[in-house]
């Protein structure tokens, strides 16, 4: 369909409210995105039409759950450009993801084994390869930074060897906005035989990445960044790690038989997805992608870059601004600080005109001690916002230097 912003607002119920009197400017996309009528409507019509639970019953309202389920499935896989559907896991989310990941190498790794990840993760993409480390006795190296927010890839060429078991790394910084050139990670980590996961949590709202082309190990990402409902999410991965990893958990649906001398666990993907699932979560998320797909990622990313360049351009324009994340290649997020003012205090006076953005450290305390500084204030901007809301932000960033200064 023909991008029109004006057209796509319509289907957010809630950009039509106000906050502290005020049309509210929602500019918090990186910590979630809004949700559209189509994605809301589908968890309505499974709660009163077929709630039921699925795999398990041969009743009419399971068959139409179940169907409804693995439809969406089959989605996420398309989207995605997967091999098989059975290489598409369910999960809570992307840090459910990258536990389940985690705790399935326990198993592989031995003591001197080494983990890669890059100064620009998130604390969810840190913390359980650290818990994997102490473990296993394995080793956590991490591939530096610049000044610029982008990652040294002739650093990371340098910490790669024959003892690098797995390369973890984010698609974008949720921090700062850059693109990692996953790319290239994913081709020097498989040339030294490490596996590769990728953190899409960031990204897939904002570009369509092809999981075969990239030839990655896995990539997961959570639905809600994506217009879709919080508490569901997706890992893929390739069939035969899948088949090496152990399940994660252990309880219903995820066995083939169970005695008490011995149990033998389900074929893929339903290994992985122990207990009743978020039925209506699976569900909204093929809503949300298919949502997304009806616009265009094409036209997604030009809005985006389009409110990305005319707000760090007027941004830049009010003394003691300074922004963090210069990367080259970055995504419609904007970390910036006024000199001399706390980030937490910026935000709370742009929250009283109603604008919506995050302060702090964003889960990513590692690039705030790079810089030497507490937080930032983080805009993030989505398809559904408009250059007149930037112009709101830029006017409110005014307001709080004068009021602060």
């Amino acid at each position: 369909m023909a991008f029109n912003v004006s057209d796509i607002r319509k289907d957010f119920p809630i950009l039509q409210r106000e906050v502290n009197g005020k049309p509210l400017v929602y500019l918090d996309n990186a910590a979630t995105t809004q949700k559209p009528r189509q994605v809301i409507n589908s968890i309505v019509d499974y709660y009163s039409g077929y709630n039921a639970n699925i795999h398990r019953g041969v009743h009419t309202l399971s068959q139409e759950a179940t169907d409804a389920y693995e439809a969406a499935r089959g989605i996420i896989q398309q989207h995605f450009n997967v091999e098989k559907p059975s290489e598409v896991i369910f999960t809570s989310g992307t840090t459910h993801s990258i536990n389940l990941v985690a705790n399935g190498f326990e198993s592989i790794l031995q003591t001197g084994d080494e983990i890669v990840v890059s100064a620009l993760e998130h604390h969810s993409n840190i913390v359980p390869w650290q818990m994997l480390c102490e473990r296993t006795g394995a080793i956590l190296k991490v591939i530096p930074m610049n000044e610029e927010g982008e990652l040294v890839l002739p650093e990371f060429k340098n910490i790669l060897s024959a003892r690098t078991k797995l390369v973890f790394v984010n698609h974008i910084s949720n921090a700062l906005g850059t693109i990692n050139p996953i790319e290239e990670i994913i081709a020097m980590a498989h040339e030294k035989g490490a596996a590769v996961l990728i953190d899409g949590a960031q990204a897939c709202c904002h570009l369509k990445p092809d999981l075969q082309k990239l030839d990655v190990d896995f990539y997961t990402t959570s639905a809600h960044k994506m217009c879709g409902p919080t508490g569901v999410g997706i890992l893929y991965g390739k069939e035969a790690w899948l088949q090496k990893l152990p399940p994660y958990q252990g309880g219903g649906e995820m066995i083939s038989e169970v005695t008490f001398e011995k149990t033998t666990y389900a074929e893929l993907p339903h290994k992985f997805e122990a207990g009743t699932p978020n039925i209506a979560g699976g569900i909204a998320f093929g809503a949300a992608i298919d949502y997304l797909n009806a616009i265009g990622f094409e036209q997604i990313e030009k809005h985006e870059n389009e409110l990305l360049f005319y707000a760090t351009k007027e941004l830049l324009k009010i003394d003691g601004l300074r922004i963090y994340g210069t990367a080259a290649r970055k995504t419609s997020v904007i970390s910036f600080n006024l000199s001399g003012i706390h980030p937490y205090d910026v935000g709370t006076i742009l929250d009283k005109m109603g604008i919506a953005v995050r302060t702090g450290h964003h889960c990513a305390q590692p690039i705030m001690d790079y810089y030497k500084i507490p937080g930032t204030v983080r805009a993030s901007f989505a398809f559904y916002n408009t250059l007149e809301e930037v112009n709101r932000l830029v006017d409110g960033v005014k307001k709080a230097k004068l009021m602060l200064s």
